[in-house]
């Protein structure tokens, strides 16, 4: 593994935070039953080794973490949670019990092995107004997990979200005509979220190397990394993993400042 040079971000007028998700710690424990791996105890490591902010999707089949899951990573974990969910009411009570710091609507089939797009504000904006206000109104924190689309930006606005997740799953996965070519709608999106006053983050698929170029997009703030993670972290132990992308975020930043 190459070293690098850790650059604290916060002291930048451009700083980037990392947000790990445990889900797939949740999926090994579930492979056997029990108790072992712990996720909270996970997000323990992960907060000892540079990690901004937990992340969890509790799906509806609660495939990874659970119910109980969730509870204890509030009640037991000082980062700021952020919970991914399906944009159902059952969820959005299940948020307003938790309280995390934040939410992330994102798209859910039962089918699929993971999140294959981003959500369609599109055609699903009116219908989520009314979930917006009511988690913004108990002060969390509303993101929208959207492919990098100029429309869907535009709607995001109108349903007043805090922030925006781009995909970055076709940039990671394509080829290199296409990594340039989505990298190019990454950064249009970015900039235009940034100018009607949205946080932008960016997730899916990123590991040491394709996240550079994305931790490079200036008006990014967050992004939010978890099945690779997880998977270096076989070889190389979760805490290590995660202060490697931490440190790799910050000087991909921290070069163009």
């Amino acid at each position: 593994m190459v070293k690098l040079k850790i650059v604290d971000s916060k002291t930048s007028s451009h700083p980037i935070r990392l947000g790990v998700n445990i889900d797939h710690i949740a999926t090994l424990r579930n492979a056997r039953g029990g108790q072992d791996p712990d996720p909270v105890r996970a997000a323990h490591i992960a907060a000892k080794s540079g990690a901004d902010s937990i992340t969890v999707h509790l799906r509806e089949d609660r495939r990874h973490i659970n119910d109980r899951d969730l509870e204890r990573l509030k009640d037991e974990v000082t980062l700021p949670l952020n919970m991914e969910m399906a944009c159902t009411y059952e969820m959005v009570e299940i948020a307003k019990v938790i309280a995390p710091s934040a939410v992330c609507l994102v798209p859910e089939k039962r089918e699929e092995l993971t999140t294959e797009g981003g959500l369609d504000l599109v055609t699903h904006g009116d219908r989520l107004i009314r979930m917006v206000e009511e988690l913004k109104s108990l002060g969390i924190m509303v993101t929208g997990f959207i492919d990098p689309n100029i429309e869907q930006i535009e709607v995001a606005k109108e349903i007043e979200l805090d922030s925006v997740e781009l995909h970055t799953g076709v940039y990671c996965d394509g080829s290199e005509k296409v990594k340039k070519q989505e990298l190019a709608k990454i950064r249009k999106s970015a900039l235009l979220a940034t100018e009607y006053g949205l946080k932008c983050h960016a997730g899916h698929g990123l590991n040491f190397d394709n996240v550079v170029a994305i931790a490079q997009i200036m008006e990014i703030s967050e992004l939010n990394i978890g099945h690779f993670l997880i998977c270096d972290a076989v070889f190389s132990g979760l805490g290590s993993s995660v202060s490697h992308m931490s440190a790799v975020i910050k000087e991909a930043r921290s070069s163009l400042i």
